[in-house]
């Protein structure tokens, strides 16, 4: 199991790569964005069928991350339009919206697969096939309605989710996964910053000692997650590390602390809270392999406040 490496690990003196390096590293190709060495995988042959696997793999990957109920059949578009249409309330026009968009992306993914039957069949496919632009306007008008959709975790919408199926449709496979590893080392980046501010701001706390090797040891593992294709071997490895690792951050129990001896009475449940509530967001990020810098920003702030007062903010944020 390999993992992502950060730059320091593997930088030289005078030698200060640009983002897009790659290198050999231990034997494996890696790529440098945002610090790190992250893994890279062979692109494949740039055909119709490679790309009705790709958007049918990032359509699956979007209904996963995103609200419940949107995962419309593309038969049935043209009742989720009216449906969307008809509806004068904004709240359930949103909900409507995202339905209508789940519909428009099923509606593209069973053109592409008709598409890929017919070239089967040695009929030519062109980009200006009438098929191919009503694939790319659904996709397209999916992407509008889809920014309004929220995470399942209900703090953010993803944006980038409801882009790739488009991006994938519209550029060069080789292109579409340079910019997957722009993703990946953001991604891992924020992961670091979540472990850094629950170091920081709960496990220095003496009630929270014992969570600090649980924090390192599920960032450690979660950017390793971030860089691994499920196809990957190593994801067998790659996904029960990471599990047991915040398990391990789950089952923490809180030090008992003489509050006589504090300058800062801390709440430990709200402190355990607060842990696992940041093991629920490096879990979120890892699996949609994409930041969500609303979330991260809003879960750093209530950890500062939580050390400077002793309570953390209300939030409903929680595990899905």
């Amino acid at each position: 199991m390999s993992p992502a490496i950060p730059l320091a690990a593997t930088e030289h003196r005078h030698d200060n790569p640009v983002e897009g390096t790659r290198r050999l590293i231990d034997g494996a190709e890696r790529v440098l964005y945002d610090g790190y060495w992250i893994k890279v995988y062979t692109v494949p042959a740039d055909t119709l069928e490679a790309k009705k696997r790709l958007i049918d793999a990032l359509t699956r990957r979007l209904f996963n991350h995103t609200e419940h109920g949107l995962n419309i059949p593309g038969t049935r578009l043209n009742e989720a339009r009216l449906a969307f249409e008809q509806e004068a309330d904004p709240a359930r026009q949103r909900i409507k919206g995202a339905m209508l968009a789940g519909a428009l992306f099923n509606r593209a993914a069973d053109i592409f697969r008709k598409l890929v039957e017919l070239q089967s069949c040695g009929i030519e496919i062109l980009s200006d096939n009438p098929l191919m632009r009503e694939c790319g306007r659904c996709l397209l008008e999916a992407m509008e309605l889809g920014k309004n959709v929220l995470h399942r975790s209900g703090e953010e919408g993803i944006d980038e989710l409801w882009g790739e199926p488009f991006r994938a449709f519209s550029i060069p496979l080789e292109d579409f996964y340079e910019s997957r590893y722009i993703k990946i080392g953001q991604t891992m980046r924020d992961i670091d910053r979540i472990a850094t501010a629950m170091i920081g701001n709960l496990a220095r706390l003496p009630a929270f000692t014992a969570a600090e090797p649980a924090i390192i040891e599920l960032a450690s593992t979660a950017k390793i997650k971030t860089e691994t294709l499920r196809t990957d071997p190593d994801i067998f490895d790659v996904w029960a590390s990471m599990v047991t690792a915040g398990e391990r951050l789950t089952n923490l129990v809180p030090q008992p602390i003489d509050a006589a001896s504090c300058s800062v009475c801390h709440d430990a449940m709200e402190g355990l809270h607060l842990l696992r509530q940041g093991r629920d967001l490096i879990f979120y990020i890892t699996r949609a392999r994409t930041p969500m810098p609303k979330s991260t920003r809003e879960y750093i702030d209530r950890c500062e406040i939580y050390r400077e007062t002793g309570h953390a903010p209300l939030t409903f944020f929680c595990h899905d």
